[in-house]
Parts: C-alpha cells; structure tokens; sequence
C-alpha cells in the first residue's frame, strides 16, 4: 500500500480513462480524515464509498470504523478494481456505476448504509448523472445517516460547482460546507449532508 504505487495507479487510470478519474492527485490524509469523520465509529455500521479510486479515503474509513463495521467500495473502473482488491484486501470492492447504488448494494443484502463517502468527480457529470446518483444515495441512506463529498476550493465559484451544490441541497435539508483543508493539493473542502428531502 505504498503512496508511490498508488499514485502511479492513480496516473495510469487517469490517462486510462481521463472522463472517469477526475482528481488531479489522490486526497491527502487531511482530506481524507475529514471525509471519513461522517462515518460511525460506534456499533456495527455499514459504509458504502463511491469511487474510491486508489483507496486512500478507504484508509482513513479503515482507521475510523470500529472492528465488525461493513465498509462496501463502488469502483467503476477495472484497473482501480483490480489494485483495491490487491493493496486492500480488508475492503469489499464491487466492481459497478454508481448510478446502480441501490441495486448494487441490494446484491450484497445491503438496503440501508450508515454513512456515504464519495470520491466521484462530479464536474465531468452532465446533471442528469448527477442527479440520479444522489438520488441513489438518498434511497439507501438510513435515518440519520450523512452523505459527504469534496470540492477543490479553487472551483467552487465555477458554474459547474455552483449547480452540483445546487443539486445536493435539492436533495438535502442539511448541507454543511467545511473550511477548506489547505493541506490537500490542491486545497479543497468537503460537503456533509443529512436529512434527505422527501
């Protein structure tokens, strides 16, 4: 689980498969340890992470989540499939799009997950796809439970940015905007939301 192997992955799908990876690196700790902070470290919760890619943020997941937790990885792309199935063998990766999220999680008797992290790159996605993957993650959420992302901060005054935002507090009562983590390169901030609109 070496950072240089992982980046080296990381850079491989990206020229791979430009329009599916759309970080410019993987998330530092820092960022990585503020988007795991939604998920349970008490109990026997289940997570589901969308697009982990090289498996950083499943670290940080992996450091947060109490033994006996249930942390399920999204990944679409098969080059990113295979190295998480490698370097994390502690991490159960379905091979999948999650705009399928409930469907996917359903084939692994899973209806309902106690905390959602994504690692997606949701300005390559039209707003259709956007707003059908939120709408995946706000079916399967259980009461309670948070949905977070991150946002590079040099983007989100970007019309792009501004209608994903748009998008999540169409789908949520709650969307929480965190300082931004100047640690990460580049500096970027997360979205923490709760309470699904009917």
């Amino acid at each position: 689980m070496s950072p240089v192997r992982d980046l080296v992955t990381f850079i491989s799908s990206a020229v791979r498969s430009p329009a599916v990876i759309g970080a410019v690196a993987p998330s530092g700790r820092a960022l990585s340890d503020l988007l795991a902070s939604v998920a349970p470290a008490e109990g026997q919760p289940v997570v589901v992470e969308l697009g982990p890619g090289t498996g950083v943020v499943s670290a940080a997941l992996r450091r947060r989540l109490p033994e006996g937790a249930r942390h399920i990885a999204v990944e679409i792309d098969p080059g990113m499939v295979e190295h998480l199935r490698r370097t994390r063998p502690w991490l159960e990766v379905i091979q999948g799009d999650a705009a399928d999220l409930q469907k996917l999680l359903a084939d692994t008797g899973v209806d309902r997950v106690d905390a959602a992290v994504s690692g997606l790159p949701w300005t390559l996605f039209p707003e259709s796809a956007q707003r059908g993957i939120i709408e995946q993650v706000t079916r399967v959420l259980a009461p309670g439970a948070a949905f977070t992302t991150f946002a590079y901060s040099h983007v989100t005054r970007f019309p792009t940015q501004r209608r994903f935002r748009g998008v999540l507090e169409e789908a949520f009562s709650e969307v929480t905007v965190t300082p931004t983590v100047w640690r990460n390169l580049p500096p970027a901030l997360a979205y923490q939301c709760r309470h699904p609109r009917a």
